[in-house]
């Protein structure tokens, strides 16, 4: 399965709520090295933020740029309207 389609595999099966890059890392790869899925997850989150396929918050709210933001983050369905 490609990454972008586990990760919104992974924030499906969790229902409404967010999950954090580890997390979903662990689902992903439950028993590997998942630590080296950081930095894919991260480049696929943009992709799929920039495609309205998913949301990336810092802090509890939607970033603005999905190009540049910083630090601790979680990433979630997008609401349905």
């Amino acid at each position: 399965m490609p990454l972008d389609e586990a990760i919104l595999d992974a924030l499906t099966r969790n229902g409404a709520g967010t999950l954090s890059p580890p997390e979903i890392a662990h689902v992903i790869e439950p028993e590997g090295d998942w630590h080296a899925l950081l930095m894919p997850i991260r480049r696929a989150a943009v992709t799929l933020a920039l495609a309205d396929r998913l949301v990336i918050y810092r802090k509890g709210k939607p970033v603005e740029d999905p190009n540049d933001f910083r630090g601790v983050y979680r990433l979630g369905l997008p609401k349905a309207e």
